[in-house]
């Protein structure tokens, strides 16, 4: 069975933060700025441990977020008039 990955970022949030998810490759990234965490999508299964995430850097975060039209301060979306 594949991960229908929409579906997923409907339905998962951050186990540690609450915050929404965004698709980064094979992994969620957190769209928390405090944690910025990063859970590995292994067999198409998203990991969703907090103990096995990983801390993305800050740099690397807000691209992430600019990647996915989100504000590189705070993870928020961008409203279509801002960007």
């Amino acid at each position: 069975m594949n991960l229908n990955l929409q579906r997923a970022l409907d339905l998962l949030v951050c186990p540690q933060s609450h915050a929404p998810l965004v698709f980064d490759g094979r992994s969620l990234v957190s769209t928390d700025p405090e944690s910025r965490l990063r859970y590995a999508i292994k067999d198409d299964i998203p990991i969703m441990l907090v103990d096995e995430a990983e801390t993305v850097a800050d740099n690397e975060w807000r691209d992430l977020m600019r990647q996915n039209n989100r504000d590189p301060q705070t993870g928020q979306p961008l409203s279509a008039d801002v960007q």
